[in-house]
């Protein structure tokens, strides 16, 4: 007789943010132009320009909003200083990164569990990285030392990293309307990054 296959616990917040984001987070996914043809350096440059105005006003906007759990630390987690050193290896320098255009419209952060939601979006586009680290790299010989670090921001510790966020998301206590919160946020995030992106002519 077989044994009957083990049943892995998915905490609620969790089964609600992957019924609640699949479908934006494949959309954007298809947009994304790092499997086009018509990627070379520079487009891959413009892109990146592109993600820097929307990360560093998001992350700015979370360490502003006084709704990071206190038992969270966003500092080794925050993104828009790796792709700031990206750009600058790219040919930026300080002085047109600071005139790069910033996005104006983000997720509203107006509590703990907003906060969580923009975050499973940041840190799920960390792991996804991996594969798009490894396709730059091949195509467009960029890798961790030459602009494109924040495709590889977490090294080695990527999945573990992942495991560490989503472990903490899975164990914090939530009610429904906490866990509501969290699933409108990440929507909200998709929707906003894939506008901002659309806005600066940067996807397929």
């Amino acid at each position: 007789m077989q044994a009957k296959a083990r049943e892995v616990y998915v905490p609620p917040v969790l089964q609600d943010l992957r019924a609640g984001t699949a479908e934006l987070h494949i959309a954007l996914e298809k947009r994304l132009p790092f499997f086009t043809d018509q990627l070379d350096t520079d487009a891959f440059q413009r892109l990146m320009q592109a993600y820097y105005g929307f990360y560093r006003p998001l992350e700015t906007a979370l360490l502003e909003s006084a709704r990071i759990p206190a038992d969270f630390d966003l500092t080794p987690r925050l993104k828009a200083p790796i792709l700031q050193r990206d750009l600058c290896k790219l040919g930026e320098s300080v002085r047109t990164l600071e005139q790069l255009p910033i996005c104006q419209h983000l997720p509203v952060i107006d509590s703990s569990a907003a906060c969580l939601g923009v975050l499973y979006v940041l840190e799920g586009a960390t792991l996804g990285g991996q594969i798009l680290r490894r396709e730059i790299a091949t195509r467009l010989g960029l890798n961790a030392g030459n602009g494109a670090a924040f495709l590889d921001v977490y090294g080695a510790a990527t999945g573990r990293r992942w495991r560490d966020f989503i472990e903490y998301l899975g164990a914090r206590p939530m009610d429904v309307d906490e866990r509501a919160a969290v699933v409108a946020a990440a929507q909200t995030t998709f929707s906003c990054f894939e506008r901002w992106l659309e806005s600066r002519e940067v996807l397929a």
